[in-house]
């Protein structure tokens, strides 16, 4: 049985629209004038169980509406989903036994608390003897490195660290199912990495299906074989994250620090020239038209290289370009 099942899901939110003037502002207090807002438009995908599925977009796309609908925090306007053989928002007590979810701006722990604190209260919401409660509490102690936190306040705690705290929790109760909404947002690269190594391990040790929403395409890369990109409520990418890769991330940033100074007129045939400093260069390039082999070939014979550094654009720019890409098909098909 598939993990989660979408069809046609649609969440459509009533604003209330703001008059012009003072007579207008008197006549909308009383006969107040709305206005609908589509979050979520005809959205249909499938999610396989044990699957490490990306579910991404720019700000607004309505990703944490589907989660929230999902989860059975909200009620859709229309459509069906399953979770794990539920309807979220009709049996939403017992798929919470089912799943677990993280917010990564929304904390479940208890601030001035311990972790530990929580750990067991949810020990008790979960209905898990006292006994299999410290043994799962133990494991993901190890198993997300928090053998020396879980005694300490939250409030003391770093957000990489909380950030740990929060996924554990959210598996204490042994879930077929997580929901990570935003579980890297903020940290830096030693606790991204702390975090995607945990939920690795989780997947492949437990076959914990992971729905994940991430602006970082360092989450995608490191955890994901699949992906699906939404904007304005509907999906207008889905694949796996390697045909994404190869099809949208050929630009490549370069960044060169030379040990002695750098001629101004300093130049590539095929690469833009971004920015060339005394001692360095900065630069971008399409890889499907430059090879990459050329570019470092000529940024060594320019000079003694002190530092290289090589990236990939930001994720929302590759997002803007797929968008950008089906809003031109769509048009064309009009």
């Amino acid at each position: 049985m598939p993990a989660i099942q979408v069809q046609n899901l649609q969440k459509t939110f009533q604003t209330k629209r703001k008059a012009a003037g003072l007579g207008a502002s008197m006549k909308s207090l009383f006969k107040p004038e709305y206005g609908s807002v589509e979050a979520v438009r005809s959205l249909s995908f499938q999610m396989e169980s044990g699957e490490v599925l990306g579910f991404i977009g720019p700000n607004g796309a309505g990703k944490s509406t589907t989660i929230k609908m999902l989860t059975g925090i909200l009620h859709p306007s229309r459509g069906a989903a399953k979770v794990l053989g539920f309807t979220p928002w009709l049996e939403r007590q017992s798929l919470a036994f089912q799943i677990g979810t993280v917010f990564g701006q929304r904390p479940q722990l208890w601030y001035h608390l311990p972790a530990m604190d929580t750990f067991i209260l949810f020990g008790k919401i979960y209905e898990l003897d006292d006994a299999e409660a410290k043994k799962r509490i133990q494991f993901l102690s190890e198993a997300f490195e928090l053998q020396d936190l879980l005694d300490v306040p939250v409030r003391k705690l770093s957000l990489g660290q909380r950030m740990r705290c929060e996924v554990a929790a959210s598996l204490l109760h042994r879930p077929k199912l997580i929901l990570l909404d935003e579980p890297s947002i903020g940290l830096d690269v030693v606790a991204k990495q702390n975090i995607r190594d945990a939920i690795r391990r989780m997947n492949q040790e437990e076959g914990v299906g992971v729905l994940l929403t991430s602006h970082d395409a360092g989450d995608l890369e490191a955890l994901c074989k699949r992906v699906i990109i939404v904007n304005h409520g509907q999906i207008v990418y889905e694949d796996k994250v390697s045909s994404l890769k190869r099809k949208f991330l050929t630009t490549k940033m370069v960044e060169v620090r030379y040990a002695k100074e750098v001629a101004k007129d300093f130049s590539i045939h095929g690469v833009e020239i971004l920015k060339v400093g005394r001692y360095g260069v900065k630069l971008k390039f399409d890889a499907s038209q430059t090879s990459v082999d050329s570019v470092l070939a000529h940024l060594s014979a320019s000079g003694d290289m002190a530092d290289i550094t090589i990236s990939d654009p930001p994720l929302e720019e590759v997002i803007a370009k797929i968008y950008e890409q089906a809003k031109a098909e769509s048009v064309d098909k009009q």
